[in-house]
């Protein structure tokens, strides 16, 4: 695994490095030892899969609060995504800066997002599939959101229309 820096500390993009032969591939999508010995701690707790059926659906941007904030590794299974972290870290020298990175299955890399960031991504084409490998169980308790439009942040987004979910488009401007 390949391990890249991004312009937020913190977060990081995973490349796999695969094996090849005439079978197909073979590569590791984790190791704990790996992430380690780059001063990266993460366990994980649950794995989760999403299905996004609709070009430019937006999904986020989540995240939980403390104590049940949640480290996060995001790989594109099917299609592609363009994939954002927020830092929202506030003695962070990049509070309220954002990171975006395509993902797409054919890269396979994966986005490494740390606690103390948001998330959400949109689909670049029809039926993508995402999968998360989290750090902390799901909490509804603990759980926060940003709006997709947040003017503090000003997100790009690549495609300009834009669906949401009823949830998503409901949450409150952003005011720390």
């Amino acid at each position: 695994m390949i391990i890249k820096k991004t312009k937020i500390n913190g977060v990081y993009i995973l490349e796999p490095e695969l094996r090849t032969d005439k079978r197909g591939y073979f590569t590791r999508v984790f190791g704990k030892d790996e992430l380690r010995k780059n001063s990266i701690k993460y366990d994980i707790v649950q794995i989760n899969r999403s299905l996004t059926k609709e070009k430019g659906m937006i999904r986020g941007l989540h995240f939980q609060k403390y104590p049940k904030q949640e480290d996060k590794i995001v790989q594109c299974l099917q299609g592609s995504v363009f994939d954002v972290a927020i830092d929202l870290r506030p003695k962070s020298k990049t509070y309220g800066k954002w990171v975006g990175k395509i993902l797409t299955a054919k890269d396979m890399n994966m986005f490494l997002i740390p606690k103390g960031f948001a998330h959400g991504f949109q689909a670049l084409e029809k039926n993508c599939i995402v999968q998360y490998f989290v750090s902390e169980y799901y909490s509804p308790k603990y759980e926060l959101g940003i709006r997709w439009n947040d003017p503090k942040f000003k997100i790009k987004w690549p495609i300009k229309k834009v669906i949401v979910s009823e949830k998503d488009a409901g949450w409150p401007e952003y005011t720390k």
